[in-house]
């Protein structure tokens, strides 16, 4: 690799010499997207934390639980990684929301200030909640969690709310400290 894609002192793995099924799911990334994004190279330096991490990524964002949409789990990334400051993930997950969503201000406008977004109510509702959750976790109080309730989501959608936030919290983290750079393709995803 000839750009740095990580901070200094992290050092990424050769990927000829990673696990099989590590490999053939990075093989399988990179067929899919016509590139290799950057991250799951960084996390491929420890196998297992790779496979439990992506494990419990797939499950939140691929398994339909509720009334979210794979939009409005994308939706939540952005916008809670913005608060997190989160490079990264505001980029990357700002692109698969753009082609998800079918909708190329999407992502800019929930990762500057989904106020002002053109999102629906409910989003919007989905979207306090969330940050809520990032911010202030320990004073979380049922009566938004009703809020939620009294607009038609499940408990389940609430759960899949909060575990995409939190789930993400930690991707961020990850990502913000290793300073891990979005690859340069995410920039232009679902632009055009």
């Amino acid at each position: 690799m000839t750009e740095s894609i990580i901070r200094l002192g992290f050092d990424l793995p050769e990927l000829a010499s990673l696990p099989q099924d590590i490999r053939e799911r990075l093989s399988t990334v990179q067929e899919k997207s016509g590139f290799l994004p950057n991250i799951f190279v960084a996390l491929a330096r420890r196998p297992d934390e790779f496979r439990a991490f992506f494990a419990y990524h797939d499950a939140l964002l691929e398994q339909q639980h509720g009334r979210l949409t794979k939009a409005d789990k994308e939706m939540i990334i952005v916008t809670t990684s913005a608060l997190n400051d989160c490079h990264y993930c505001i980029i990357a997950h700002g692109a698969i929301l753009r082609i998800r969503s079918k909708n190329p201000l999407i992502a800019d406008q929930v990762a500057i200030n989904y106020r002002k977004a053109d999102i629906t109510a409910d989003q919007r509702a989905m979207l306090d909640f969330a940050c809520a959750v990032a911010l202030r976790s320990g004073a979380v109080e049922d009566a938004e969690i009703q809020v939620l309730i009294d607009l038609g989501f499940s408990h389940e959608d609430v759960w899949d709310i909060l575990a995409i936030t939190a789930f993400f919290a930690m991707s961020n983290r990850l990502a913000n400290v290793a300073a891990i750079r979005p690859n340069s393709e995410f920039y232009t995803l679902g632009r055009g």
